[in-house]
């Protein structure tokens, strides 16, 4: 039997409902399969949850904690954690029409709920403020990066400008602050190419491949914008690629790791309480592209700079 339809649900507080499909299974009652399916939330919580109204069934009809499970059906919940970690650093909205939204995201902020992050996060506080319960994120930008992040404002341009990043036909600059080198200095500006790939053992970094006749897969040009001092540079980097933390790994593997790294060259642990005076010295300073939709050039400059991550007057 095919499932129904999704539900359009208001946000709740930011945050749109997540669905969770139904498989055939030994579960008698809804709360048994959160609880084991989910189990990150304790029994006791969903619960709770359900007890308020907080899980729905198909139609949008409230749970109660004794609902019967029905195989082959849709459930509905809200996103929430009892204890989120606060980001104390605000996003600004630098554009917004009918497709899209253009946000100067601060560090530290994810953009996208994950983990131990839901409020604190770059696409909740959107939706919080603007109420646009399509909204929706067209590329990636790390946590811990500042600057420029795309986002779409209705599903049915939304390929349109995920096309964009898929295609390469976006003119991205970022700036990072890094060590300084003699022997890498003396090259600027250059073409870099390498091959990344996930790290077999530390998932969260990406591995340089080294193999003879390994086909590179991430290119970046980099060029120097100002020494500072005698150890350390400004760059400005313009990836001509997607791969997944590309300018952080490259960088590292020209021996030139950016400034508060915890990913790289070494695997930190997670802060139980994270330092905010130490972001990582990265930055998504300009996009360029022709607008999809409008035809129209379009042009973002983020508004923050490394030093202190705070706006420029």
């Amino acid at each position: 039997m095919a499932r129904p339809v999704k539900l359009a649900l208001p946000l709740r507080d930011g945050v749109a409902a997540s669905a969770l499909a139904c498989p055939p299974g030994p579960w008698t009652q809804v709360l048994d399969f959160l609880a084991e399916r989910l189990p990150l939330v304790t029994r006791d919580d969903w619960a709770a949850r359900m007890a308020r109204g907080d899980v729905l069934d198909d139609t949008g009809a409230p749970l109660a904690p004794d609902a019967p499970y029905r195989a082959q059906h849709r459930l509905y919940y809200w996103r929430w954690l009892d204890d989120e970690p606060h980001v104390p650093f605000e996003a600004r909205i630098l554009h917004l029409d009918d497709h899209l939204l253009v946000a100067d995201k601060p560090h530290f902020l994810p953009v996208t709920p994950k983990g131990r992050y839901v409020q604190q996060t770059l696409l909740t506080r959107l939706r919080r403020e603007t109420g646009l319960v399509d909204l929706s994120p067209v590329h990636r930008l790390d946590r811990e990066t500042a600057g420029l992040t795309l986002f779409s404002v209705q599903p049915a341009t939304r390929d349109a400008y995920q096309r964009l990043f898929r295609d390469r036909d976006v003119d991205k600059v970022y700036e990072a602050i890094a060590p300084w080198r003699d022997d890498i200095g003396a090259r600027l500006p250059f073409d870099y190419e390498s091959r990344l790939e996930e790290h077999p053992v530390d998932f969260m970094q990406m591995l340089t491949v080294d193999d003879e006749g390994a086909v590179p897969n991430a290119r970046t040009h980099l060029a120097l914008i100002e020494r500072l001092g005698a150890d350390r540079a400004r760059y400005e980097l313009r990836p001509h690629s997607g791969v997944k933390h590309q300018l952080r790994a490259q960088l590292c593997a020209l021996g030139l790791p950016i400034e508060g790294d915890r990913i790289y060259p070494v695997l930190q642990p997670v802060e139980d309480t994270v330092d905010f005076t130490r972001p990582l010295q990265l930055l998504a300073r300009e996009i360029a592209f022709t607008d999809p939709v409008t035809g129209q050039h379009r042009r973002f400059v983020t508004s923050r700079q490394l030093t202190d991550a705070v706006p420029r007057s």
